[in-house]
């Protein structure tokens, strides 16, 4: 059986909110919800900065200094390289140019992302939260947000 998730989480992969802001945002989160019975919220705290990739909807990523296109191995090996322990950085050598570059800026072809912090929709009717209702999140957090969904 597959699962759909739609992860939030915010802007900057580094930033963590106070626990009150935490629970604000996930009572919005909740809210939101409230007609999607089969959803299930769970929140996230890392260690360390972890990938929060979009699974089988990735179709590309691309290098924002040739244009070129990322290998899928390269990014498969770097995901199991760190999925126990997270990214220390997310500064990297780019594949295709070696230009030096960060995890965070290149071109990702479902959305995908890096954070020390995520909210997670497992299951959710809805395909995408809209912009009104990721700022209404990111008010509660106290951070602005943004969205990954995952095919699982």
């Amino acid at each position: 059986m597959s699962d759909d998730v739609v992860s939030v989480i915010p802007t900057d992969p580094q930033w963590q909110p106070e626990p009150a802001a935490a629970e604000r945002a996930v009572a919005v989160v909740a809210e939101l919800l409230r007609e999607d019975d089969g959803a299930e919220v769970e929140v996230t705290r890392h260690e360390r900065t972890a990938v929060v990739d979009c699974g089988e909807n990735l179709e590309r990523i691309g290098c924002p200094h040739c244009g070129g296109s990322v290998a899928p191995s390269w990014w498969g090996n770097l995901l199991e390289e760190h999925a126990e322990e997270g990214f220390a950085t997310l500064a990297v050598t780019a594949p295709c140019c070696g230009a030096e570059t960060m995890l965070d800026v290149l071109e990702y072809d479902w959305p995908c992302g890096f954070a020390r912090f995520e909210i997670e929709v497992w299951n959710p009717e809805c395909l995408w939260f809209a912009e009104p209702e990721l700022a209404a999140i990111g008010a509660a957090l106290g951070h602005p947000v943004r969205q990954i969904r995952a095919h699982l």
